[in-house]
């Protein structure tokens, strides 16, 4: 089996590599498949904190592969993962996807799916289903508008036209813009600071805040209090309290 997913551990982080540069990374039946496993990997090795997900080829993704559809008749949905095998169940553990290139369709998707955004400042976004005749049912018009503006993610999703780097920094969508080439380690760096800190708090943090998102004011701190109150009772947060008191770097089990 052809490797399409490539996996490497660098500095506590699984970096994930699309790998069918000659189709600009399209997701077929198989890439997904082994996308949704690179996943599970993620998620289920203790020594891994974080997943930086990128694109090999100067190219992120450029969605569904069509060609494949077209010839087989199989949408690329895993499961309950969705298309790519994450896009409706993204990983427990943080992700950051590292765009070089065209990150579009499906691919932008992926992306959304994604916790933080690190792209070259000559990389291209965008949602150009409707010029298909279809629309972006993987996340892009259920997602996008909680990123960027409303109008903005209506022009996007109703033209399908394509949207510079630095324009989504410019919205918030992208957390750091970098020079060609350079998104992947822009992402490592990115990660280490994360990686730095405590992997419970980070798990935690991150499910709480993407549950969250849709709590009523009334609720919400009802519906926090049982999702952290593990974190108190931990031991890294014994440990990170006396490793600030001995000035020294925490040494986290992530217990």
């Amino acid at each position: 089996m052809s490797d399409l997913v490539k996996t490497e551990v660098i500095d506590q982080m699984l970096v994930i590599t699309l790998n069918r540069p000659e189709a600009r990374n399209a997701i077929n039946m198989e890439a997904a498949r082994q996308l949704a496993a690179a996943l599970d990997h993620l998620d289920s090795d203790d020594d891994i904190v974080l997943g930086v997900l990128t694109g090999g080829g100067n190219t992120f993704c450029s969605g569904m592969d069509l060609k494949a559809f077209a010839r087989e008749g199989l949408r690329p949905y895993v499961g309950d993962r969705g298309f790519a095998g994450i896009c409706e169940k993204p990983p427990r553990k943080p992700l950051i996807a590292a765009i070089e290139g065209y990150a579009l369709a499906g691919g932008f998707e992926i992306a959304l799916a994604c916790d933080l955004i690190v792209a070259a400042s000559n990389a291209s976004f965008g949602v150009p289903e409707v010029k298909r005749g279809i629309v972006p049912g993987s996340g892009g018009m259920l997602r996008l508008p909680s990123r960027i503006p409303y109008h903005i993610a209506m022009e996007a999703v109703l033209t399908g036209e394509f949207f510079p780097a630095d324009r989504m920094a410019g919205y918030g969508l992208v957390n750091r813009v970098t020079e060609p080439g350079q998104a992947l380690e822009g992402a490592l760096a990115l990660g280490r600071i994360i990686a730095a800190n405590g992997p419970l708090a980070v798990r935690t943090a991150k499910s709480v805040v993407s549950e969250s998102r849709d709590w009523r004011e009334s609720d919400m701190f009802d519906l926090q209090r049982p999702r952290i109150a593990h974190i108190f009772t931990s031991a890294d947060a014994k440990e990170g309290a006396t490793a600030f008191a001995e000035k020294r770097k925490p040494v986290w089990t992530g217990k």
